[in-house]
């Protein structure tokens, strides 16, 4: 039974979501603020997080990213700005919806979350026992020995297994997007990437995000790298996508 943590301090919109998701074999627990998911997600483990923004005690932009890159995130949330949405998705949250919002709908993002969940795992479990892959966009170097499916370019090695990377052998945070877009960038290194391939691969969905999402995702990497010099690696190809130089 997968787990959800709902994390949303009006008490009536919190116990509907309890009470719906688990007619529909979800297991539920309840957080009525910021603080409490935070203590909750240190004590538990989770499949998926709903998290509402608007949060006494720590808010749900931190929250973001906390849970990002862990587990999927979906935000529910008041803000209806392109901005926010923006924002959240780019600090690692997988899907957001505005308020109010149907709960079939709900229901059927939370299936996609969990089917895209299994397809990756699936796609590692074939990886692992054949050293193939039936992956999009996939031609990477694998390392043997420890890190066995561990990938390098240049100064950075990742390990898809443990979802760590480092860029000369210092440790780099990434969300989960933000390490899918590497993943891909690194096992094809001589190849560019249009934004709907790097779309499509790191959120496994059709391309409907504004060009805006994947710039903001290439920037937060560079930025992460810049402290080891690496981030001139990842090169811009104008009017096409990005590639790694």
């Amino acid at each position: 039974m997968y787990r959800i943590l709902i994390v949303e301090d009006d008490t009536e919109n919190n116990q509907m979501l309890k009470e719906y998701l688990e007619e529909h074999g979800y297991g539920c627990t309840q957080a009525y603020s910021g603080s409490e998911a935070k203590l909750l997600f240190s004590m538990e483990e989770y499949d998926l997080v709903l998290l509402d923004l608007m949060l006494p005690g720590i808010p749900g932009e931190e929250l973001v990213s906390l849970f990002g890159g862990k587990i999927p995130v979906i935000v529910l949330s008041a803000k209806s700005g392109l901005d926010s949405k923006v924002d959240v998705l780019s600090a690692g949250a997988d899907d957001y919806m505005c308020k109010p919002f149907d709960l079939p709908e709900l229901l059927v993002r939370i299936q996609v979350q969990f089917r895209r969940y299994e397809r990756q795992e699936e796609s590692r479990r074939k990886e692992g026992g054949d050293g193939g892959n039936d992956g999009k966009y996939i031609s990477g170097q694998v390392q043997p020995g420890d890190g066995e499916h561990a990938y390098t370019y240049r100064g950075w090695t990742m390990d898809p297994d443990t979802q760590e990377m480092t860029a000369n052998g210092e440790p780099v945070e990434l969300t989960r997007h933000e390490f899918l877009i590497m993943e891909l960038l690194i096992r094809n290194p001589r190849r560019v990437f249009t934004k709907q391939m790097i779309y499509e691969y790191a959120w496994g969905e059709e391309y409907l995000a504004e060009d805006k999402t994947i710039n903001v995702h290439i920037s937060n990497i560079r930025s992460k790298l810049k402290k080891s010099g690496t981030d001139s690696y990842i090169q811009t190809v104008w009017g096409m996508g990005f590639k790694l130089s």
